[in-house]
């Protein structure tokens, strides 16, 4: 299994991860075209692939396959764990 900070050490898996938080359910075409708009990444659809495979890999993206399509999902569980593991103290007055 793929470590999830080694997951998001790339910005532009980081930037897959902000997209698909702010809209879910996406096929690949969808992802590349706002990453092309949103962020100026013009990476191939098959380097795209393999950084949502990396995700996968961490358990940050999940996938499924409705007809033709394959749509994305993020889950941000994994980083949930990490926050559990090393909370953020409250900071007080």
């Amino acid at each position: 299994m793929i470590d999830v900070f080694a997951a998001i050490a790339d910005p532009t898996r980081r930037a897959i991860l902000d997209e698909l938080a702010e809209r879910d359910s996406q096929t690949l075409f969808e992802i590349c075209a706002r990453l092309t708009t949103r962020h100026g990444i013009g990476s191939s659809r098959q380097a795209i692939s393999q950084h949502l495979d990396i995700l996968a890999e961490a358990g940050l993206v999940r996938s499924e396959r409705s007809g033709r399509y394959k749509f994305h999902h993020a889950d941000f569980r994994p980083l949930r764990a990490v926050v559990d593991r090393w909370p953020i103290p409250e900071e007080g007055p």
